[in-house]
């Protein structure tokens, strides 16, 4: 579970993170990067009803908040990340999900800022 500090709630925080971050595309999910932007490193999830019912939904993010726990340490401090999970996630594994979210965080972080 991620903790309070690490959780994006604001819906002021997801949209600055949607439009100013640097998004990644992969088959079964889409990450916008905002670096720098407070001294914590935060993660939010989308996770809309195009996945599935609310038990799939939640499943889904159960599986992405713990994955992003894992990788909360190799992002640097005041990195803003909002993770939407395409309907695709709904039958993925948490093994294809994390390999996923590894290679949008990467593409992301090596890009330029904006």
């Amino acid at each position: 579970m991620l903790g309070r500090a690490h959780r994006m709630s604001d819906g002021r925080d997801f949209a600055a993170t949607v439009r100013r971050g640097r998004k990644v595309a992969q088959p079964l999910l889409v990450a916008h990067v905002r670096a720098g932007t407070d001294s914590q490193t935060r993660v939010g999830l989308v996770v809309s009803k195009a996945v599935g019912s609310a038990v799939v939904r939640n499943r889904v993010k159960r599986r992405l908040r713990h994955l992003m726990r894992a990788r909360l340490a190799d992002l640097p401090p005041g990195t803003d990340v909002v993770v939407r999970a395409l309907p695709q996630a709904a039958d993925a594994t948490s093994q294809h999900l994390g390999e996923q979210l590894d290679v949008a965080i990467a593409r992301s972080l090596a890009g330029a800022p904006r």
